[in-house]
């Protein structure tokens, strides 16, 4: 069974936006936690810390 993890920040924001991560070897899952049953992505480990880096630095048009 996949465990889906979020950030323990998202609970005390009082809002329900927040995305979860995985362990889904050898990728690491992402999905929404508002519509888990919708999918998620499978990023590699790099992939996803170019990710989180490139949203950070503001580089993304999000």
């Amino acid at each position: 069974m996949t465990t889906w993890r979020k950030s323990s920040h998202s609970a005390s924001s009082g809002q329900e936006d927040c995305v979860e991560l995985a362990r889904l070897a050898p990728a690491i899952g992402v999905r929404d936690s508002k519509a888990p049953g919708a999918g998620h992505l499978a990023l590699s480990v790099e992939s996803l810390a170019d990710l989180v880096a490139r949203v950070k630095r503001n580089e993304l048009d999000l």
